[in-house]
């Protein structure tokens, strides 16, 4: 169970919170397949810890040898057994460690993997009502948060809170009244726990909201820093990134007072159970029911508490804080799945392995039997609409059929909901109502505009879409879409290394980058949001044959960005404010003197159509 989202200061909608009920299940799913490395590690730390435990007694065994004015050969076996303790406890802790360390890591990648499985998943719509300075800092600050807490926290956790149990259980066997003056220190900090936790989960959850804000708050302002400056916008940006910022600042010193609170407090339990315990063993020495050793044996066991009490205590902070990121990870990885999704996780740059096309792809209004796909119908849309929110309705109803080979070219003017019918149809996103359906086994991939380049060598980047695929292969890719030339002209070839930090591709050959994974991945239905549209007039037309080349022979749903991809599709559909107002050829289109020819003389101008 999740909490539901919350707005940001900026109003949008942030993505879900899991309730602690719900992290903790989480993270006992997690551990689960593990739990034998689980069992072995807290296994041999209790060997360690108890061994460790007979410090106390042999130090308070020479005690009683000096004051009994023994031989000093008496104390011999003493210290060989202290040295015999220290060997058996320092390896034992040593095993234990790193099988709980090992085991830590074991669960933090396999939370890491959900998390990012998941936030590929995330429909395009929820990630633009969330902003990406919240999936932003769930990824980088929650997680290292988390990891810290893994690496550091637990291992120590798991090691304090036994030596807390069993140093308790050896001043019992002392006696039992030492147990019961140490125990007074016990109150003290368990309303001192209770303090902190009450005020630090809260405190953390706020403090990492705040910390995203502040990121989506600077990418905005960074990423549109032209605008900014074109529209005189700096001050207001300037003031929006500083108030974001003080109030992750204020948050952060309500922590650091916190802390400080919770530390003084701890000292206080410290004296008081101190004090305790002397004064119980000057009682019980005077009274001789116990000898100097054994006292002095009991104020070591609790002097020895203080390490693993306060580390277990201060470990709360720690412990408050990665429950607070690990309570957001789980939140995405808790998030619905889209019902059916119609494409695989092709990215937009169409460069991951496609997955197989359901029957039905159902919106969350959709009710009613499995509608299955009219025959010879490569994809059916029917009555699809969709809404980014309350009142913000984008599409109307729109149904719509795309024959097997059959190109289809979607146009209308910006906002008419085009890109948005594109992505439902690539099963990116889910319509708010309405099926999308295609024969069983086929495959998707869709292509935008935004095209990312991976960082590898290029050939790595187009095996992306096919791993096995043979050099011969990424080159025949290559030479569909007119890029072998230039692919082969970089300097290493295809091992040029590329992406961030490589050998720079501008926006055209990315985009036939793009394109020859496509062709790679050769799915059933290939859908193209404005492919062409990074390119300049100049690159326009040898982008155009690129797709025209990559499309050769599968269903394809083309979003326009220039009319000449509609003169070349078998039919084009208009979009005009969510809804389709015609459909048909080119030709016949364009002499209805409906929307579609209004398009095409602003569109064409002086230009001359060209063939189809």
């Amino acid at each position: 169970m999740t909490t539901p989202p919350h707005p940001a200061d900026d109003g949008a909608e942030l993505l879900p919170v899991a309730t602690p009920a719900r992290t903790r299940a989480a993270l006992r799913a997690l551990i689960r397949p593990d739990r034998g490395l689980a069992l072995t590690g807290i296994g041999v730390l209790v060997a360690a810890t108890a061994v460790g435990l007979l410090v106390q007694p042999l130090l308070g065994r020479i005690v009683d040898i000096v004051a009994d004015g023994r031989p000093a050969g008496d104390l011999t076996l003493p210290v060989v057994l202290l040295v015999a303790v220290a060997a058996v406890q320092g390896v034992a802790t040593t095993i234990g460690l790193t099988r709980i360390a090992r085991l830590g890591e074991t669960v933090l990648a396999r939370l890491r993997e959900r998390f990012v499985e998941r936030a590929l998943d995330l429909p395009a719509d929820r990630l633009e009502r969330a902003g990406a300075g919240d999936l932003t800092a769930r990824v980088t600050g929650d997680v290292a948060r988390v990891a810290e807490a893994v690496r550091s926290a637990l291992p120590e956790l798991a090691r304090s809170v036994l030596a807390i149990l069993l140093t308790l259980g050896a001043l019992a066997l002392l006696d039992v009244r030492f147990l019961l003056a140490a125990l007074l220190a016990v109150p003290v900090q368990l309303l001192t726990a209770r303090w902190y936790v009450n005020r630090a989960l809260t405190l953390y959850a706020d403090q990492r909201v705040a910390n995203g804000a502040q990121q989506q708050q600077l990418l905005e302002t960074i990423g549109g820093a032209v605008t900014v400056r074109g529209h005189r916008l700096e001050e207001q940006h300037t003031e929006r990134a500083a108030g974001r910022s003080r109030k992750a600042v204020e948050l952060t010193m309500r922590s650091v007072n916190l802390v400080l609170g919770f530390y003084g407090r701890l000292h206080i339990a410290e004296y008081i159970g101190l004090a305790a315990v002397l004064i119980a063993g000057f009682w019980l020495v005077r009274d001789g029911a116990v000898s100097i050793g054994t006292a002095t044996a009991a104020a070591l066991y609790f002097h020895s508490l203080f390490g693993p009490v306060n580390a277990a205590l201060v470990l709360l902070d720690d412990a408050q804080s990665a429950a607070a990121g690990l309570a957001r990870l789980v939140g995405v990885t808790d998030l619905a799945r889209p019902a059916e999704p119609v494409a695989g996780k092709a990215g937009p740059a169409g460069g991951a392995e496609p997955a197989p096309v359901p029957q039905q792809q159902t919106g969350p209004q959709q009710t009613g039997p499995q509608q299955r796909t009219a025959p010879g119908a490569a994809v059916a849309v029917h009555a699809v609409s969709h809404a980014y929110g309350p009142g913000r309705p984008v599409l109307h109803e729109v149904s719509l059929t795309l024959r097997p080979g059959e190109h289809v070219a979607l146009v209308g003017t910006s906002g008419a909901g085009k890109s948005t019918l594109a992505r439902i149809v690539a099963g990116v996103q889910q319509p708010t109502a309405g099926t999308v359906t295609a024969p069983a086994g086929a495959s998707v991939v869709l292509v935008t505009q935004e095209v990312h380049v991976f960082t590898g060598s290029l050939a790595e980047d187009l095996r992306l879409a096919r791993p096995d695929a043979t050099d011969a292969e990424l080159r025949g890719a290559l030479s569909t879409v007119h890029a072998l030339d230039w692919a082969e002209a970089l300097p290493d070839g295809l091992d040029t290394v590329v992406g961030e930090g490589g050998h720079r591709l501008d926006p055209a050959r990315a985009q036939q980058l793009a394109l020859a994974r496509l062709v790679l991945a050769g799915p059933a239905l290939a859908v193209l949001d404005e492919a062409t549209a990074e390119a300049g007039s100049a690159g326009a037309r040898v982008l155009e044959r690129s797709a025209e080349a990559a499309l050769a022979g599968r269903t394809a749903l083309i979003v326009a960005h220039r009319l000449t991809q509609a003169v070349a599709a078998d039919r084009v559909v208009v979009l005009e404010a969510g809804r389709v107002v015609e459909s048909g050829p080119h030709d016949e289109l364009r002499d209805a003197e409906g929307p579609y020819a209004a398009l095409w003389r602003a569109w064409s101008g002086s230009r001359t159509a060209p063939h189809p």
